[in-house]
């Protein structure tokens, strides 16, 4: 079950094992070393050095002064007028007699005035609610409903759809809107009125944050899972499971460094193309946290579209952009990509979906940018593993190694026997990012979140070495009469069909069989392939019951949530007419 690298790596590689890196990197006095503290009434592995608080971190932050933190359309927002902004911000909370552990909603696309409102919260002790964008007006209300919020700020867009509702909710008492675009109703105030626009950030007076008494381990964030069956619940975050990411991140780039036998460098500013909404815990935690705490610039896209993504590459010399595997694909597949000097680019990562070997190894070789990944969710505040440098390239198919605070296990089918490395099962982990369970959903919580671990319904193995690879959902597995057939298998040999940039695969109900696994697929621009074509490609690579029996054809990129899923249930709609064969 050994994984195929793509390109031919020295034969001193690795100049370090894992333990050793590890070992090296924590040790007593090192930036990495960890420590044990009682989370929860469970000892938990932390990093020593973790920033306690995102009010701490929001207030490190002047020490960038004018560097550029956020980049939206033709606005610079530099990160001592960010500081101002969210200070002036949480004033005004204060004032509407908001502090610790109330609940304030924001709805907003990527726009300044998104970390301005999700700093200002958190700073005060209150509960920061990011809700999903792309909602519909009753998604909204039920976020609004269930997470209790008191004060809601909101962008012109999703005013529009929520004003109708705002009487009806019985817990809120004030809206904010940014940008409006129409009038507002007595009651309702403009953040403009409050802070200014971005442009006047850097006018707003030199004033302390609120005073506030917030501990590492107390509730800052309700982040709603990304509710691809049932309702979505909140996961309740901590400014520690935040915290941790950054230190985790570093930790990881520092090991592909060991790992080639490098020393480390210090952590330096860099750019990246934000292109993933921030009310994801990957753009927020391992995002944005990381990137406050370097000094680094986002740069913002209203939406995503290739084309202006290359052009903010070559104008703002970015040096790292991902997302979701559908993104780097679009960037590989651009037609007048060789028009763009896009040599600033040196990292590419992505998480939230699978991604194909090919697509690594395309990156590699196109690009010549190192790929990167990791797996985590939003239980898990992002990450729990990452995966980038020559260990990617070595194990094109792997999620990578835990970071050192965290522990991953597969487990059997009664929740509690290990299994043995490559054996297949349900993924657990553990470790300072994992949340403390869901908002007002006690038997959630309780069959989900078990002495510290998170049980996570993926099915995953761990190699001999730590090395993390997905199998598929749980509950997305096709079982045809009996057989196991992962979707993710299936999906990387599409991908590595030339022609083929996006692909998931589903069950289709079979009378005898219990379920057939069926395609969805699509092309590159320019690029043909058939349903017989495609079948034959599966058919030479996987074995017989794994080929798909229909496939079907999107002229646009498959459908995806916020968090970058595949929407397969509403994929399954399309083999509506499909027969079965008689078996």
């Amino acid at each position: 079950m050994a994984s195929e690298p793509i390109v031919a790596l020295p034969p001193s590689w690795p100049a370090m094992s894992l333990p050793l890196v590890q070992s090296l990197l924590t040790a007593p006095g090192a930036r990495f070393e960890m420590a044990e503290v009682e989370i929860h009434g469970i000892a938990t592995r932390v990093w020593k050095n973790a920033p306690p608080t995102m009010r701490f971190l929001l207030e490190a932050s002047r020490a960038h002064a004018d560097r550029v933190f956020v980049i939206y359309e033709d606005e610079r927002v530099g990160y001592e007028a960010h500081y101002r902004a969210a200070a002036a911000l949480a004033a005004h909370l204060v004032s509407l007699g908001i502090g610790k552990g109330d609940r304030v909603a924001l709805a907003m696309r990527n726009l300044p005035e998104w970390p301005v409102a999700f700093f200002a919260a958190v700073s005060i002790g209150a509960i920061m609610v990011p809700l999903n964008a792309w909602w519909t007006g009753a998604e909204l209300d039920y976020g609004l409903r269930d997470s209790g919020a008191r004060v809601l700020i909101v962008d012109g867009e999703r005013h529009g759809r929520l004003e109708a509702v705002y009487a009806g909710l019985p817990d809120l008492e004030r809206v904010i809107v940014a940008r409006a675009t129409t009038p507002l109703a007595a009651g309702v105030e403009r953040l403009e009125e409050v802070i200014g626009t971005p442009a006047a950030w850097p006018a707003l007076a030199d004033a302390a944050l609120p005073a506030a008494d917030i501990a590492p381990d107390d509730e800052a964030t309700i982040f709603y899972t990304s509710g691809t069956t049932g309702a979505p619940k909140g996961a309740l975050g901590s400014h520690r499971n935040f915290m941790t990411n950054i230190m985790s991140s570093g930790y990881t780039a520092a090991r592909s460094y060991l790992r080639r036998g490098e020393t480390p460098p210090e952590p330096t500013p860099r750019v990246s193309l934000t292109v993933i909404p921030m009310f994801h815990v990957t753009a927020c935690s391992a995002g944005m946290m990381g990137s406050i705490a370097s000094g680094s610039t986002m740069v913002f896209l209203r939406k995503w579209d290739a084309t202006r993504a290359l052009e903010i590459i070559e104008r703002e010399k970015v040096n790292m952009t991902g997302g979701v595997p559908t993104i780097a694909w679009q960037l590989l597949e651009h037609p007048d990509r060789a028009r763009y000097d896009l040599s600033s680019l040196d990292t590419i990562a992505y998480g939230g979906a699978p991604s194909a070997p090919e697509l690594v190894r395309r990156i590699h070789e196109e690009f010549g940018a190192l790929p990167g990944n990791g797996w985590g969710m939003t239980e898990t505040t992002a990450t729990v593993t990452q995966h980038g440098g020559e260990d990617y390239l070595n194990r094109p198919d792997s999620a990578g190694a835990p970071v050192a605070t965290a522990d991953i296990e597969v487990r059997g089918r009664d929740g509690v026997t290990v299994l043995p490395a490559n054996a297949i099962g349900e993924l657990w982990a553990r470790g300072p990012m994992i949340v403390s369970g869901y908002w007002n959903k006690p038997e959630a919580t309780a069959a989900t979140f078990i002495h510290g671990w998170v049980r996570t319904g993926d099915l995953a193995r761990i190699d001999e070495e730590g090395f993390l690879f997905i199998a598929d959902r749980a509950k997305d597995i096709v079982i045809r009469g009996g057989e196991n057939i992962y979707s993710i298998e299936v999906e990387n040999v599409l991908y590595a069909h030339p022609s083929v940039t996006d692909a998931a695969l589903v069950g289709v109900p079979h009378r005898t069989l219990g379920e057939e696994p069926a395609a969805i697929v699509h092309l590159c621009p320019g690029c043909e392939a058939s349903e017989a074509e495609l079948q034959a490609f599966v058919r030479e690579r996987l074995a017989g019951f794994k080929v798909p029996v229909a496939i079907r054809f999107l002229s646009e990129p498959l459908p995806r949530n916020a968090n970058g899923k595949i929407l397969k249930k509403d994929l399954k709609a399309l083999f509506a007419d499909h027969v079965p064969m008689t078996v």
